[in-house]
């Protein structure tokens, strides 16, 4: 393996480690689940999650179209850098 591969993939495994956290993080969407666990929300705690939300999921949204661009960067470069086009 060339070192460039090996820094390719160290890259491509913090994007993925980066969304799997990003994801867990996030609250889930449903709906009064709180008052079945006993967890009453007021208007404080509210806007504070969705705030918090809301910055989560713009990050799983960059973080996601990073990790699209790069693979499909990382595909371009190995292609043309190994020669796979000749004149045959």
């Amino acid at each position: 393996m060339e070192i460039i591969e090996i820094i390719f993939g160290i890259v491509l495994l913090v994007f993925s480690v980066a969304i799997i956290i990003v994801v867990l993080l996030q609250e889930g969407s449903q709906k009064n689940i709180g008052v079945v666990t006993g967890g009453a929300d007021t208007f404080l705690s509210k806007n504070r999650a969705r705030s918090a939300n809301a910055f989560l999921t713009r990050w799983t949204k960059f973080i996601a179209i990073g990790f699209v661009i790069f693979v499909i960067a990382i595909n371009i470069i190995m292609f043309f850098s190994q020669g796979v086009i000749t004149a045959e």
